[in-house]
């Protein structure tokens, strides 16, 4: 590895609750800081029990060329460390030396002007790294044919749907020449295809030399792309190591929602935008017990107790079954199923989906909540509840299935004809 490319120094992060300033760090809060710091002893905050550090005293160093993950349950700290690092927002004390060119993706769109087309915008991004105007255009091509919006790529991004902005604002950050790429959660959103297109294009960022912090609940994109791996937990950096280690430990932690059942209503898995409708999960068995660990191949009914409190919906349940790395297996919907439109709209009441024959092989499986009405999500809840599939005896043969078949098992049948050949 090279010489420092990122160091930080027991960096703080504190905001005010109630306020704006929890969302956005604005030119007239920072003179109103910079004005009260002169009543302060010592520039230290003042006590407020109406505030919360988002991060607290954090120090760590990441070499140039390094891939550094970065896990953590949602307000942990993550997203605030790199809006500091990217100089979107500034902390409450401690430092961070940057050396070399920043490219950063932490919202879609972010840095991006709505009135501006994406021929401008791509410009514009490449000003605001520094790089002059014959770089930028070295890179233009490749650029655009990566986002693919070719067709519109004159057009103001204001009219861009959510996966056209997406594609341009990550091929910009990735494509320009930057020497520290900072990515959050980019595969969170975008179809199969593009997310597919988005690791391989960080995977082969991170054979240049370019030093990448990369942010995902995704753990299998994590241990694919990351040697390192650092875990946030409320706002402290708990531990950091190699990524295989730190990604198990991880998710050996989710000791809270290993009982079968969890509160949903301030769970911290719910998704920015979504309204507070669920208000607990239960998983349970045949016998309606609550359970966190079944055989291979049994029932499970999956209860989610919700309340709507501005109209009565027709509720639907979506749910995604998920492995112990993030990624999802299995997901199942009732507005999609015919017949399981139920006859009248209610504001509260449980909603149960049943799996008669549970398909999992041995292991740890996590579950993603999504309520809603007949047209749109209310809801998001991710990893609101995990469970354990044990091995059993499925297809009555006296063995078990080989734990290295992959995640689902399913009772194919098989058939021989002698002395023929498929044609």
């Amino acid at each position: 590895m090279g010489d420092i490319a990122i160091q930080v120094e027991h960096l703080s992060k504190q905001y005010t609750l109630g306020t704006s300033r929890y969302q956005h760090d604005t030119l007239r809060d920072q003179l109103t800081d910079g004005l009260k710091a002169l009543f302060r002893r010592n520039g230290r905050p003042p006590s407020n029990k109406n505030t919360i550090w988002a991060l607290k005293d954090v120090s760590f160093e990441v070499r140039e060329g390094e891939v550094v993950g970065i896990i953590g349950r949602n307000g942990a700290g993550k997203s605030t460390l790199l809006k500091i690092l990217s100089r979107i927002t500034e902390p409450t004390s401690g430092y961070a030396k940057i050396h070399g060119r920043v490219g950063s993706l932490l919202e879609v769109g972010t840095g991006f002007h709505p009135e501006l087309t994406g021929r401008e915008n791509i410009y514009l991004n490449g000003a605001i790294l520094g790089m002059r105007r014959v770089e930028i255009e070295r890179k233009f091509d490749e650029i655009v044919a990566f986002a693919e919006v070719e067709k519109f790529i004159d057009m103001p991004v204001k009219h861009y749907s959510s996966g056209m902005y997406l594609r341009l604002a990550f091929a910009v950050a990735a494509h320009l020449e930057s020497e520290i790429l900072i990515i959050d959660e980019v595969l969170a959103v975008g179809d199969q295809a593009f997310q597919k297109k988005c690791l391989g294009k960080m995977d082969e960022v991170s054979h240049t030399g370019r030093t990448v912090l990369f942010v995902s609940h995704n753990m299998t994109a994590i241990e694919f792309l990351c040697d390192r791996c650092f875990l946030f937990d409320q706002g402290r950096l708990e531990v950091s190591g190699e990524t295989g280690i730190i990604t198990a430990r991880y998710l050996a932690s989710d000791v809270d929602r290993s009982s079968g059942q969890a509160d949903l209503v301030y769970h911290n898995g719910r998704t920015k935008g979504s309204m507070s409708v669920m208000a607990k999960v239960i998983l349970a068995t045949e016998l309606s017990e609550p359970t966190s660990s079944l055989p291979m191949g049994s029932q499970l009914s999956i209860q989610v107790s919700f309340s709507s409190k501005s109209k009565p919906i027709y509720p639907i349940l979506g749910v995604v079954l998920k492995n112990r790395f993030g990624t999802a297996i299995l997901g199942v919907n009732n507005r999609f199923i015919p017949g399981y439109r139920f006859a009248e709209p209610i504001s509260d009441g449980i909603i149960t989906c049943h799996f008669s024959s549970l398909p999992l092989m041995p292991g740890k499986y996590l579950i993603d909540l999504y309520l809603g009405d007949e047209h749109v999500d209310l809801d998001v809840v991710h990893e609101a509840v995990s469970f354990d599939v044990t091995p059993a005896d499925v297809f009555k043969s006296g063995k078990l299935p080989p734990a290295a078949a992959g995640p689902i098992f399913w009772p194919a049948t098989w058939s021989l004809e002698n002395g023929k050949e498929v044609c």
